[in-house]
């Protein structure tokens, strides 16, 4: 059972309603993850704006849910793994693919380095080394692309966290990290 109340979009008022009229225009539904951060009309607003943003950089779609799906199985965060391969699945993502991510992993090359860097910052807090920076940078990925895989993380660490308090109550397929990505 939930320990925060995911807010019912029928009677949210104020910021909170206009944010859950965009959402449910663009999504057909509000996710119990966002009707949970509706009891903030700021921090919805700052976790959709950082979204927003977000697609609009240099990470393609695929990569993104890579990440979240990465650093969900870190943080042992079924929701988020169950909202993320319901995702990853609607841009085209093989099962097989989305469950190699959540366990940091992929057949490509390229997305196992970004995937790598991924769960070094989740799991380091963010002190990554410098061979961690070199490994990404060997796979040809820069500055930018380093900030943009962090920024990343930070996104999807937020809603791992939130998740964790509340205990959302999971409205996707569920998706189970299992105990030992926790450890891992």
């Amino acid at each position: 059972m939930a320990r925060l109340q995911a807010l019912d979009p029928a009677v949210a008022e104020g910021k909170t309603k206009a944010l859950f009229d965009g959402v449910q225009k663009k999504l057909g539904v509000v996710p119990n993850l966002l009707r949970t951060l509706g009891a903030s009309p700021a921090a919805l607003e700052s976790y959709l704006s950082f979204s927003q943003a977000l697609n609009g950089a240099g990470l393609d779609a695929r990569t993104r849910e890579a990440i979240a799906l990465t650093v969900a199985g870190v943080n042992a965060c079924d929701y988020c793994a169950s909202a993320h391969t319901a995702i990853g699945g609607s841009l085209g993502m093989a099962e097989d693919q989305l469950a190699e991510n959540l366990q940091g992993r992929s057949s490509d090359p390229g997305t196992a380095a970004v995937l790598t860097f991924a769960a070094a910052v989740t799991r380091k807090r963010g002190l990554v080394s410098d061979e961690d920076l070199a490994e990404l940078r060997r796979a040809g990925f820069d500055d930018a692309a380093a900030v943009e895989i962090v920024a990343t993380v930070a996104l999807n660490l937020l809603t791992n966290y939130v998740n964790h308090v509340a205990q959302t109550e999971i409205d996707f397929p569920r998706v189970e990290t299992g105990a030992e990505s926790a450890a891992a």
